[in-house]
């Protein structure tokens, strides 16, 4: 039997758009020719898999639908959540419908993770298949390259062939995650591998109530166009709860499936700059390197609302110190130590280190080194044109 693969599309991805209260969703963004809901709908495409269902809400319907298409992927479920009530219900009702046989693996996958290593993710399940049962869950951990505040993290033990977890950590400050590290506990991705026979069981098991919900609202969905949806008056009786909380935490059949691949969440600009700045060659070309007297910088790609460029900073070049009216900004440094002015603090930074310049914040960046500087920059914002500067100060005399 194949493993059904079950996508959750239905986040916003509010942690890019902090001064917008209108947003694209995350996993839709067009970076230069993909999206993460594209490239999570590639991975879903391998033999190994049978045809996908996509957790998702009316507002992203027809985006979802349209990636469906553009993949070409004719077969697929959609179950159409009629309100956001976090991953539990939304992994339950998803797992409910007909079209499921009760012993059927499946791996849940968010619609917004960028992986690069596809091959060693399918290898892992493959490898771990046999190990599922009717009341066990595997979990996707990575394993994390630099300590973080943005993910959970999981301790487990290795018990004949497979990794037992033996501690959940809710999302710890930048020390505690040093120190879990240490431990070698890796990041919770937020993807699972199970039989749908296990979901029932634990969901009976500790969250009865959202059982009894979403067996109701799926008993009396409405299905038209390959599209369940949901009742809403059974589907607003669950609880608002993560899967982590409503199952992963009272579980002690919990098992870890350890990845050491190129993954992210593409959940800040630091994440995004990274990943442009490993493929810039793609982007770059003569007609959109622009000059300065401080040296030059390359637009690599303009999207809507973000533009990512980036910065080369000749040697003693100085930018102008400067703010916006319409746009901030997120700068990773790729290359050479700038010395940063943000307000009233001046400081140095080194590659791999990142800064964000809040809308209407006052800044420059200098080159006081003989090499020249490079750094990744995101513009994100409502107007993101060269007019939109407004100069205190200049030395090549180019000040308001």
């Amino acid at each position: 039997m194949k493993i059904r693969p079950v996508i959750l599309c239905g986040g916003s991805g509010t942690r890019l758009w902090p001064n917008q209260k209108k947003h694209q969703a995350k996993q839709f963004i067009n970076f230069g020719g993909w999206t993460l809901f594209g490239k999570t709908l590639d991975r879903v495409k391998n033999s190994l898999f049978d045809s996908p269902i996509i957790s998702t809400n009316k507002k992203y319907l027809k985006e979802v639908k349209k990636h469906l298409k553009e993949k070409k992927i004719i077969k697929f479920k959609i179950i159409l959540e009629p309100k956001k009530k976090n991953t539990a219900p939304a992994i339950l009702s998803s797992t409910l419908i007909k079209e499921i046989p009760d012993n059927q693996p499946l791996v849940f996958l968010s619609s917004d993770h960028y992986i690069e290593n596809n091959n060693q993710f399918y290898r892992s399940i493959k490898l771990n298949e046999k190990h599922l049962n009717n009341s066990n869950i595997f979990i996707f951990g990575i394993k994390p390259l630099t300590p973080s505040s943005e993910f959970g993290y999981f301790l487990s033990k290795k018990k004949k062939e497979i990794y037992k977890v033996t501690k959940f950590i809710e999302k710890p400050n930048i020390t505690r995650a040093k120190k879990v590290i240490k431990k070698k506990a890796y990041c919770n991705s937020g993807m699972f591998f199970l039989k749908k026979i296990s979901i029932i069981n634990n969901f009976k098991k500790y969250q009865n109530s959202i059982y009894k919900s979403c067996i109701e609202a799926v008993s009396k969905s409405k299905y038209r166009n390959n599209v369940y949806y949901l009742n809403k008056r059974a589907f607003n009786k669950c609880k608002n709860m993560s899967f982590d909380y409503a199952i992963l935490e009272k579980s002690n059949n919990i098992n870890a499936i350890r990845l050491k691949i190129p993954w992210s969440d593409l959940g800040s600009w630091k994440e995004i700059c990274k990943i442009y700045n490993k493929f810039k060659n793609r982007y770059k070309n003569k007609k959109n390197i622009f000059f300065r007297p401080w040296g030059n910088y390359t637009n690599l790609y303009s999207g809507k609302n973000f533009l990512i460029k980036e910065i080369s900073v000749k040697s003693r070049g100085i930018l102008s110190l400067q703010k916006h009216f319409y746009r901030s900004e997120h700068w990773l440094i790729t290359q050479g130590r700038p010395k940063i002015t943000l307000n009233n603090k001046k400081f140095i930074l080194k590659p791999g280190e990142d800064i964000y310049i809040p809308l209407g914040s006052i800044h420059r960046i200098e080159n006081t080194g003989v090499k020249s500087i490079k750094i990744i920059e995101a513009q994100i914002g409502s107007i993101l044109k060269e007019t939109d500067i407004v100069r205190y100060h200049d030395v090549y005399g180019r000040a308001n």
